[in-house]
Formats: C-alpha cells, sequence, structure tokens
C-alpha cells in the first residue's frame, strides 16, 4: 500500500512542472528538474526524481522531518489561490484535528517566552516571521508561499500566566490536507522552541 508521502512524490513526479509553478508558487529549474520553494523562510529546492529536498539558504542544514514530509505535498496539493490576509484560530475541521496527540506545544512556548516579547520577536528569524499586531508580541510567518501562519504571545503577568496562539490563514486548508498544516505548524513550533538567540 502507498503511503501519503510516497503517493505526493509519485504525483509530484508525474506533474506538469508548470502547473506546480502555477499552483505553489514554487519556481521550476529545468535544467535540475527540481523546483525552489520558500519553506519557513528558508529556501529549498525539491527534487522529485531524486524524491530529496536540499536547504539552499543554509547549505548543511538538514530539512527537519516534517518538511521532507510536506514539501511534496504542498507542491501537488496547492492551488492558484493567494492567501487571504485574514488569520483565523480554527480552519474548517481544525478544532476537532488539532486536539489530542495532536496538540501543538504552545504552552511550552508560552512558557519559553511568556518573560520577554524582545526574545520572543527575535526568534522570528528562524521562520522568516515579521512583527504584526496582537497581543502583546506577535509575527506573521509563511510556511509556504500560499500558506501564512503566525504566533502570539501574551506576556505573564501578577494575574495571568503566559499564553501563547498559533493562528493560519483562512485559505490554509484550501492548499494543503488538515494533517499535513498540522505537520508544517509543529515544525514552526519546534523552531521556536530550539531558538537560543
Amino acid at each position: 500500500m502507498e503511503s501519503g508521502e510516497e503517493k505526493a512524490w509519485r504525483e509530484l513526479g508525474e506533474a506538469d512542472p508548470r502547473e506546480v509553478e502555477t499552483n505553489s508558487g514554487a519556481e521550476y529549474i529545468e535544467p535540475k528538474d527540481a523546483y525552489r520553494l520558500e519553506i519557513l523562510g528558508g529556501v529549498y529546492e525539491v527534487s522529485a526524481r531524486e524524491r530529496r529536498i536540499t536547504c539552499i539558504s543554509e547549505p548543511g542544514r538538514r530539512p527537519e522531518y516534517f518538511i521532507n514530509l510536506t514539501a511534496p505535498i504542498y507542491l501537488v496539493q496547492a492551488k492558484p489561490i493567494p492567501p487571504s490576509g485574514e488569520l483565523v484560530k480554527e480552519l474548517k475541521g481544525g478544532g476537532f484535528f488539532f486536539r489530542g496527540s495532536h496538540t501543538l506545544p504552545l504552552d511550552a512556548i508560552a512558557g519559553k517566552y511568556g518573560g520577554g516579547r524582545d526574545f520572543f520577536l527575535q526568534a522570528a528569524a528562524c521562520v522568516g516571521g515579521v512583527p504584526m499586531p496582537g497581543g502583546d508580541a506577535a509575527f506573521a510567518f509563511r510556511a509556504y508561499p500560499r500558506i501564512g501562519m503566525a504566533f502570539m504571545l501574551w506576556l505573564a503577568d501578577e494575574e495571568f500566566e503566559a499564553r501563547a496562539s498559533m493562528l493560519f490563514d483562512s485559505n490554509a486548508d484550501r492548499h494543503m490536507a488538515l494533517d499535513a498544516l498540522w505537520a508544517a505548524a509543529l515544525t514552526a513550533c519546534q523552531r521556536l522552541l530550539a531558538f537560543t538567540s
């Protein structure tokens, strides 16, 4: 039986590169038979023929497990629909999906960054984030060219513990299934938790 990842790689290999380019916002590099794709602020090369993903912007950096999983899925599932610009806490069906074993480690992010907004905003660089209004500190970023996300932080005070939330562009689920979106969001969370300065 073919796994979802294997299916995505196969479909990517069979797809019309110009259609993939138009749908995903990636750039097709014909001599290499590969796609150049921005993922979480970095530039990657995705080769369907070799089933390999290479980080170009940081040579030597190994793509995280979930980038290896979600990049081919994004390339075959994305549609030529731009981000809406509207950030939402829950996607259609996401309230059910992002629970239990799929809960994102937002409490850990709040615990790490809840003492100061500057450190949180420095960490935005690890996912290509840019500051935006919201909470005590917030930043928006693109997991993939057509998939916008954001982190929002409320600092701890005398009454309340620190809180963090994650928002998604309202069109995000039009480009990728919920399980793949969760994997991309988790990768962003893991980068924030691993950030040191």
